[in-house]
Parts: C-alpha cells; structure tokens; sequence
C-alpha cells in the first residue's frame, strides 16, 4: 500500500485570535458611536482593520509563493525569483528576475530558515545560517 503526502504549503500570517482585539475595540467604541447620530461610521475603522488581518498573508508552496494583500493577490513562481531583499525592520521582500520588488506579507527574517526549506535547493543553505540579525548594541 503505498501513501500519497501532499506537498508541503505554509502560510505566514497574523494569527487570528487578533480579531479578538478587533472584537474589543468594537465594543469599547459601541458608546460613543450610538452617543451622537451618525458616528457609527466609526465602526469601519475596526472593519478595515479586521480585513486586513484576514486578507493580508503570503503562502509558499512547492511551485509557487503567493503573497495577498487586501485588494489583490501576486503569484510568483520560483523559477521567477532571483534573491530576497530583507530590510532594515526585518520585512522581507522577493526580488524578480525581471528586477521587481515584491514585499511578502508577514514574512520576517527569523523565517528564512523556513522559507530556504520550502524552497528545495531554490534559495542558498546561507540565507538559514544569516536569518538571526545580532542584538544591536546600545
């Protein structure tokens, strides 16, 4: 009997229990919104935010890396990408062989270990040893 395994999907994301925050702040405004007609219109900031936190994530696949914003979605394949770009506060970003830069949601340096295993021999052995910055001296 042989076993089928699916290939392994990650998906770097805000954790959901964030929404619980959402949910607070909601009810913490529910006072002031019904105190004057018309302040309900407060409620979309915590609506806003409530969509991005769903919508907002980057999912890594065997093939392909999709990163989702809240007003579309960007497919790269792995035969497009060239390096990664890390910036100054950890945010990590795709570089396309065509020279674009494409900023991956919610993927940080300390997930580069994660990111070179999925890649399968795509990404270097190095960019896992590199992804911890040292402690900035003060």
């Amino acid at each position: 009997m042989a076993f089928v395994t699916e290939p392994a999907t990650v998906t770097f994301r805000l954790p959901l229990t964030t929404l619980i925050g959402v949910f607070g702040l909601i009810v913490c405004m529910t006072p002031v919104a019904f105190g004057v007609p018309g302040l309900q219109v407060l409620y979309l900031g915590p609506l806003a935010l409530a969509v991005w936190l769903v919508r907002t994530r980057t999912v890594v696949g065997p093939e392909t890396m999709v990163a989702y914003r809240v007003w579309g979605s960007r497919r790269i394949a792995w035969s497009d990408l060239a390096g990664l770009r890390i910036d100054d506060r950890s945010r990590v970003s795709a570089v396309l062989r065509a020279g674009d830069d494409v900023p991956l949601p919610t993927v940080r340096a300390r997930d580069l270990p994660l990111l070179v295993a999925l890649s399968h021999g795509r990404l270097p052995e190095s960019l896992a040893e590199s992804g911890e910055r040292p402690a900035s001296e003060q």
